[in-house]
């Protein structure tokens, strides 16, 4: 099956390019075409303007909406590595689903009721917070968050969601911990469907 991983963090040494690398590298060994795109390192542009509107409107987007929205069309199964920052994504990701999740390519009005047409895709969501996992799920951000991704942005577009994955409190995370949790992400890899 072909893998589209949509990566966003800033620090190319950070633990979610260690999420990345595992990932990627576990479905490449069991032979998986993967396409990565690192939003922060491809410069990304994820502010959306009235003329990608009226673009979008006519079904002729911009390039660079057009360009993304093909390697969706390409895979089978996305999955999206981002850190947790304050209760959501990074803004270049936001701008990224805000832009390329378009009307038209993700879903379409019936009526006055949406219908997502990117059927038939799964999707993998996995996600590092600074915080410990009590407190994301005293706060009921864990659950918010699912909710608001899970639900309102992929399954809404017509994703199957497989996984929703958190590694929490990864600052304080000894070597051993961290290894643990590379460990989970290629498992994670491992399990997905051919």
């Amino acid at each position: 099956m072909n893998h589209l991983i949509i990566y966003a963090h800033p620090n190319p040494a950070s633990f979610n390019h260690a999420i990345l690398e595992a990932y990627a590298d576990e479905l490449a060994s069991a032979g998986h075409p993967v396409r990565v795109r690192n939003l922060y390192a491809e410069g990304f542009n994820p502010v959306i303007l009235q003329s990608d509107y009226e673009l979008i409107n006519r079904g002729t987007p911009p390039d660079d909406i057009r360009s993304e929205q093909e390697h969706i069309r390409w895979c089978g199964i996305m999955t999206f590595i981002f850190p947790i920052f304050w209760a959501g994504m990074p803004a270049v990701l936001k701008g990224y689903i805000d832009k390329v999740f378009s009307v038209g390519f993700a879903y379409v009005f019936e009526g006055d009721r949406p219908r997502g047409i990117l059927r038939g895709r799964k999707a993998v969501i996995i996600n590092t917070t600074g915080g410990a996992l009590n407190y994301y799920q005293k706060s009921g951000m864990v659950e918010s968050i699912t909710h608001t991704m899970d639900g309102g942005i992929f399954r809404f577009c017509g994703f199957q969601v497989l996984e929703h994955k958190f590694f929490v409190a990864v600052p304080m995370a000894t070597r051993a911990e961290r290894s643990l949790m590379l460990e989970e992400v290629r498992a994670i890899a491992r399990s997905l469907p051919s």
